[in-house]
């Protein structure tokens, strides 16, 4: 692609105008998932961690780092450096991303971390890299891509590390995709990002339509004092549809948000005789639970961070075939991110 086809009219506005579109599409962000940034000379204007993109025409999410001092620091392959902030007339509240040196790595002037869902619904295959190549060998819209596949690490600075390795066999790349994770895409407009996005949609499209498990759901009604029918009737197909419940037990945890905000394991009962007599004795009982052939039941303080993940669970489970094999996150991995303290911090900003 011709970089100058598009102008650059890159500013602190117009980059919060990108972040509030993209941050109110549920198929492409979460809550307070993904990052975006922009390199204005020795500048890495990144956003905050916890921070919502959905936001940004409303709050400032951004924080100014010093990307010459990343920059000679990944010269070296220092990977677990702390950005450092580059102080402001106001008070800097906010940190930067847990993914910064992701985008001090990438040399394009804008980068944009998503956890796209129709590409996410592929990177948690088992088999991702053939399926990813056959995807766009056969598509006309690979034309404009440069683009590697990252195997998962953890997010930070063991992920910045294997991306800069990737990176050195295509240092052109403007599309990195991350196994269970999302993608990252680096262009020098918002012009650019936005017909990159454009054409990843149109080759990632989804397997299985996910309406076509939403026939005649209607929402349950609750029979336990403690808890509430979760409010979006769609996704109460994870209960009630046999394939997505299946998964609910072999493939929980399929990328690091939903991890942070839902936990190790989904908690899953086939009565509620059963929810009751496992749970009879427990003071602290599971936020979410599902009930086969009942519904999804949540306890009223279940945030709009937590109901964002899990709309985006089945929104990702919903997209793949019953007969594909998924590679959730294994349980090393979970509790990596379960004890890290970043994560926490993450979890607390964005409830």
């Amino acid at each position: 692609m011709a970089l100058n086809k598009f102008p650059l009219n890159i500013t602190h506005q117009s980059i919060s105008e990108l972040c509030a579109k993209l941050g109110k599409d549920a198929l492409l962000v979460q809550g307070a998932g993904g990052n975006v940034s922009w390199k204005d000379n020795g500048t890495l204007w990144v956003k905050g961690s916890g921070t919502w993109l959905a936001h940004a025409s409303q709050e400032d999410i951004f924080v100014p780092v010093d990307l010459i001092h990343l920059q000679n620091a990944l010269a070296q392959e220092i990977f677990d450096i702390k950005p450092p902030l580059i102080s402001t007339q106001k008070e800097q509240k906010l940190r930067p991303s847990i993914e910064t040196i992701l985008h001090a790595l990438m040399p394009q002037k804008i980068v944009v971390h998503l956890h796209a869902i129709d590409v996410l619904s592929y990177l948690v295959i088992k088999d991702y890299k053939n399926t990813i190549y056959s995807l766009f060998s056969k598509s006309s819209e690979s034309k404009q891509f440069e683009y590697i596949l990252v195997d998962y690490h953890k997010p930070g600075p063991e992920l910045a590390q294997a991306i800069y390795i990737t990176l050195q066999t295509n240092k052109n790349a403007n599309i990195v995709l991350l196994k269970n994770h999302g993608i990252v895409i680096g262009g020098e407009s918002i012009e650019e990002i936005e017909s990159l996005l454009q054409s990843m949609s149109a080759i990632f499209a989804p397997k299985q339509n996910p309406k076509i498990l939403n026939d005649k759901i209607e929402s349950p009604a609750s029979w336990h004092p403690e808890y509430l029918p979760f409010a979006d009737q769609k996704a109460q197909a994870l209960a009630l549809n046999q394939d997505l419940y299946k998964r609910l037990q072999s493939d929980w945890v399929l990328y690091p948000d939903h991890a942070v905000f839902l936990g190790a394991k989904a908690f899953t009962y086939p009565s509620w005789k059963t929810f009751d007599e496992q749970e009879e004795n427990n003071s602290d009982k599971p936020e979410l639970i599902f009930i086969e052939n009942v519904g999804i039941f949540v306890k009223p303080n279940f945030n709009q961070a937590k109901t964002a993940q899990l709309l985006c669970y089945f929104d990702v489970i919903s997209r793949v075939l019953p007969s594909a094999v998924l590679d959730p996150l294994n349980q090393s991995s979970i509790q990596s991110l379960l004890n890290w303290d970043a994560e926490k911090l993450r979890q607390q900003m964005a409830k």
